[in-house]
């Protein structure tokens, strides 16, 4: 017993030194703030990826009869450009943004499960390597993001009598890559919605959070009930490829359109998923630089909710043309346009908010302003597409593809921006310059219109989305080119970001702890936080806790407020360089090897379903999974064993 103690200690006091090493330090953190970051930074760069991605279709489309891209590369672009920034670009970065933000508002040390945190981050990181290396053997998806049956299905043979046919691993890299992104949101959904529920500060009600945290757990809801939908479909659709079964084989007398209604009942509670953080960044922006609370609160929220509800009872606007009938198209049809309504209710707030308030129109601001203007051209554009005779006249033309951006680009990422400029403070202690920040926002502004303004046009003139070229003389021409200067001065904007984003990590003007005179807790706390991020838990008497704090309850009334000194001085600033570190004995959770581990031994398993399968058709119904799936479950076992067994907490 005393040689077992002996040895657990070296190897605690190995794990100890490893982890105080700046390699070690990221590899083994449970801390929410490094997990919040990498999450980001993992969630850029794909969306650097998915960037290039969409410059080589609009590079392909710039003119007529492009001879850029072949059929099939275009065909794997397209994909994988929709899946990257769905699944590895928007949602990764905003559960970036809960991590890190989250606990810190509501007055919380450490998310509830600080090592399922860590592990839902790995899944992540693997996930997207296994998903972007179908490109290094030439088997990247190419059904489209939604890979609707039967596109997505093998038949017996491929020969002149095949229907349709998908034979190698393409299909197989987005299902089973899907699959893992799935296990890391449910992962991450579960720890938001017991952390919100059950750490917030003495003090914050529900009535008291603020819409980011509202927003979030929300979407975290959404996320545990909508993805194990999805989950269902990938399943039988591997089924389908890897052992036989007929799902959705129409030729066994299959239903392709169960592959539909599953994937979009996941699908358009997604498209929520994806913006209802947006919304909780934007409406937490308004107040803060229009030095005002803000404007009908408890209706804000509860509209998000009320979207939460609605999002479940809209799927099949997605399907007003495969023939489901005139009684469901005319259901589908007024609950999509009865869910404009809470969302109507958000845009007329936040413009209520703004209305007589001391607007200061920094870099945050005017990307929360952008998402309203952008977002309400998506919105009314999706109203239109609400009615099926008019479905049907834009269905799979352009006038979507413009449709779904002004949502998800005009609406999304320019809300993840203002949040960026707004937070970078607060993560880095420093400022992101304000001149190029508002270069960043201009070129964006203007290059997402060019880009996907005219889309509207060519989708009216009937141009058909998924198509890799065009001949001349369709009219065409002129709205493809202007998309592709759009596409490109995005992507200078982009570049003006990350010039911004180095320059000031390093050389920024020091933020202080406080430079927007924010309301929330996060802005009481140095900057960067110290590691138990609070002291001394606060306690709470308000929506806007900080402007109580250091102003009295006028601070937090319902009129303009009184101009008051920016708060963050030398002193703060001196303070924020250093962390903010006061060496206080707060027992934080233990670092810990096994998240990546199990996170590795899941990748593994997914990866050995892949490994030896045959390219071609027809495949042995008995096909055996690869020892590197048996490999992968040794390792997963190991990690949650060693994980079961470690302590949470300092001992």
């Amino acid at each position: 017993m005393a040689t077992r103690t002996v040895v657990e200690g070296i190897t605690l006091e190995r794990r100890k030194r490893f982890s105080e090493t700046y390699f070690g330090e990221w590899i083994m953190t449970t801390d929410h703030k490094k997990l919040g970051i990498m999450y980001i930074i993992t969630a850029f760069f794909f969306f650097l990826v998915g960037g290039t991605e969409a410059l080589l279709i609009r590079t392909q489309l710039a003119e007529p009869n492009g001879k850029v891209l072949t059929p099939e590369i275009y065909n794997q672009v397209f994909t994988m450009h929709g899946t990257t920034m769905i699944f590895l670009f928007v949602m990764p970065m905003l559960t970036g943004f809960g991590n890190y933000v989250v606990p810190l508002m509501i007055g919380a040390r450490d998310m509830a499960f600080p090592r399922i945190n860590a592990f839902g981050y790995w899944v992540v990181l693997f996930g997207g390597i296994f998903l972007s290396s179908s490109f290094l053997f030439g088997q990247a998806p190419n059904a489209g993001w939604f890979n609707y049956a039967p596109l997505n299905e093998l038949t017996t043979g491929c020969g002149s009598n095949a229907v349709v046919c998908t034979p190698g691993m393409n299909t197989d890299f987005w299902a089973l890559g899907v699959l893992m992104l799935g296990i890391s949101s449910i992962a991450g959904s579960l720890n938001f919605v017991v952390t919100i529920l059950k750490l917030r500060a003495p003090g914050m009600t529900i009535n008291r959070m603020p819409l980011f945290t509202w927003m979030t757990l929300v979407t975290s809801f959404l996320l545990v009930f909508a993805f194990p939908v999805l989950t269902v479909g990938l399943i039988e659709l591997m089924f389908d490829r890897l052992i036989g079964t007929n799902f959705f084989n129409p030729q066994a007398g299959a239903e392709p359109l169960l592959w539909q209604h599953l994937f979009w009942l996941f699908g358009h509670p997604e498209v929520y998923i994806l913006i209802l953080p947006a919304m909780g960044i934007v409406s937490d922006v308004l107040p803060t630089f229009s030095r005002k609370p803000l404007f009908g609160y408890p209706v804000v929220a509860y509209s998000g909710v009320a979207i939460g509800f609605m999002a479940w009872g809209v799927w099949a606007h997605h399907m007003f043309t495969a023939g489901l009938g005139p009684v469901a198209d005319s259901v589908f049809s007024m609950t999509t346009m009865l869910i404009a309504v809470p969302t109507g209710i958000k845009i007329f707030n936040w413009i209520a908010t703004l209305w007589g308030g001391q607007i200061n129109f920094k870099t945050p601001l005017l990307f929360a302003l952008g998402f309203i203007a952008m977002f309400t051209i998506g919105g009314l554009s999706g109203v239109m597409l609400a009615s099926p005779p008019a479905d049907w006249l834009e269905n799979d033309t352009y006038f979507v593809v413009a449709h779904l951006h002004y949502v998800l680009f005009g609406g999304t990422i320019f809300g993840l921006f203002a949040g960026i400029y707004y937070w970078f403070p607060k993560v880095s202690g420093r400022m992101l310059d304000e001149t190029f920040g508002q270069i960043h926002f201009w070129l964006m502004l203007v290059g997402f219109n060019l880009t996907f303004g005219g889309m509207h046009v060519l989708g009216m003139d009937g141009m058909p989305r998924r198509i890799y070229t065009y001949p001349a003389g369709m009219g065409w021409d002129f709205w493809n080119f202007v998309a592709t200067i759009g596409a490109f001065t995005i992507a200078a904007s982009i570049l003006v970001f990350i010039y911004n984003f180095f320059s000031s990590v390093r050389y920024g003007k020091l933020a202080g702890d406080d430079p927007w005179d924010g309301r929330t807790l996060e802005w009481s706390i140095p900057s960067p936080p110290p590691h138990y991020n609070f002291a001394q838990i606060p306690v709470v008497h308000s929506r806007d806790p900080f402007w109580v704090q250091k102003y009295g309850d006028a601070g937090a009334g319902h009129g303009r407020m009184a101009p008051v000194p920016i708060a963050g001085g030398a002193h703060d600033a001196e303070e924020s360089e250093h962390g903010g570190e006061h060496h206080l004995d707060i027992p934080m959770p233990n670092e810990s090897f096994y998240p990546i581990i199990a996170a590795a031994g899941l990748a593994l398993v997914f990866a050995g379903l892949l490994i030896g399968l045959p390219l071609g058709n027809p495949r042995p119904p008995d096909f055996p999974p690869s020892w590197v799936s048996f490999l992968g479950v040794l390792v997963l076992l190991y990690g949650v064993y060693g994980w079961a067994l470690e302590p949470a907490m300092p001992e």
